[in-house]
């Protein structure tokens, strides 16, 4: 592969994207979370919620995919506005990246990520702000090769009655 090419994605991948996903969380997030959970995650469900979701209002999130040598669709990413509860700040947020898990080292992700921080900053946000599972390591790892920094923000989330603790990252993106 000569590198991957990010481009925006469309209706049309969002079958591929969900199972992107889905494998990202089952292989990623084994023993962070319930394996029941894990297990009972759905690609079929996942594509329905994004196909419904795909058609955001303006200043809704940004999809992206990265596409290999031959076209078939290997990552994909979000970002839009920071949500702070049901605000939305000036910082940009990544709400997801994920690389199909046979892809994983091979700069999809760096691809990815890339895309999402360049045009935050094209777009005038000051920083870029994003949650990652307190304890995945690895890509806690990825974030801070890529100038993220854990800011000392943290929550947890329920998954099937267990508390699934997350950590917050931040990077300058102006100044």
């Amino acid at each position: 592969m000569s590198g991957p090419r990010v481009r925006e994605m469309t209706l049309a991948d969002c079958d591929r994207v969900s199972a992107i996903r889905v494998r990202g969380w089952q292989s990623a997030y084994r023993g962070l979370m319930p394996q029941s959970y894990l297990d009972g995650l759905s690609v079929a469900e996942d594509a329905e919620r994004r196909r419904a979701l795909f058609a955001p209002p303006p200043a809704g999130p940004v999809n992206l995919v990265a596409e290999d040598d031959a076209g078939d669709v290997v990552g994909w990413a979000c970002h839009g506005p920071y949500r702070e509860g049901e605000l939305r700040t000036g910082d940009a947020e990544l709400y997801a990246l994920y690389v199909d898990p046979a892809r994983l080292g091979g700069g999809v992700g760096q691809a990815l990520l890339r895309e999402s921080v360049r045009r935050c900053a094209a777009a005038g946000h000051a920083r870029m702000l994003l949650w990652v599972l307190d304890g995945n390591a690895r890509a806690r790892r990825f974030y801070e090769r890529a100038g993220f920094h854990a800011d000392g923000a943290a929550e947890s989330s329920d998954v099937d009655g267990v508390a699934v603790p997350e950590v917050r990252y931040a990077r300058r993106l102006t100044g």
